[in-house]
């Protein structure tokens, strides 16, 4: 039997609301951790996984439909798409092949003030991560990413990440309430 193909999101891709990918299962990447990084492929800041043995990470899987991965390449073009299968604890009983998107580390460094964190993005995230894990897998997230100690941009009255959703007051409060314990650094948006 032919191995069919799944992905491992860790940020974004975590969050339903944000795909169509069928199949949607919780799992758990080891020997990787997530980063807030800068590349000169992108704008803003982002979330890739780099390698750290002894971590885990929550993420979800889901199913590439009909091992066409041009739409999942396209969206995640700014990665590299490298195999994963015997490094994803998963719920799944039939034969997959999982695949995780990261930025080498020889093509990203931290974000600047030039290169911040959308909180539009991280409000995606964690809104994903409360749905698939509750607020101890939200904490996770906090807990195994790096690069807290980047510049966050307050966009949230005017949302820069194309797949924003609407938080609930709950939902911004958890994430603001996590933000401050973290003392995250929260940078208006340049006026004009």
């Amino acid at each position: 039997m032919t191995a069919e193909p799944y992905f491992f999101g860790y940020g974004s891709l975590v969050n339903r609301a944000t795909h169509d990918f069928t199949d949607p299962h919780p799992a758990r990447l080891s020997g990787w951790c997530r980063a807030w990084r800068h590349t000169d492929f992108r704008p803003v800041a982002f979330l890739t996984a780099i390698p750290a043995p002894g971590t885990e990470i929550d993420g979800l899987i889901a199913h590439v439909p009909g091992a066409d991965w041009d739409a999942l390449d396209q969206r995640e073009w700014a990665y590299d798409r490298l195999p994963a299968t015997g490094s994803v604890n998963h719920p799944v009983s039939k034969p997959i092949e999982v695949a995780v998107y990261a930025v080498p580390e020889s093509r990203h460094t931290a974000p600047t003030d030039r290169y911040p964190i959308l909180l539009s993005y991280l409000d995606v995230v964690i809104q994903g991560y409360l749905r698939e894990f509750g607020e101890a897998g939200a904490d996770r997230f906090f807990a195994t990413t790096t690069g807290w100690d980047s510049p966050i941009l307050d966009d949230r009255r005017a949302p820069r990440y194309p797949r924003r959703q609407q938080l609930t007051a709950d939902q911004s409060g958890f994430v603001d309430d996590r933000l401050a314990a973290l003392n995250a650094r929260i940078v208006a948006p340049p006026k004009g």
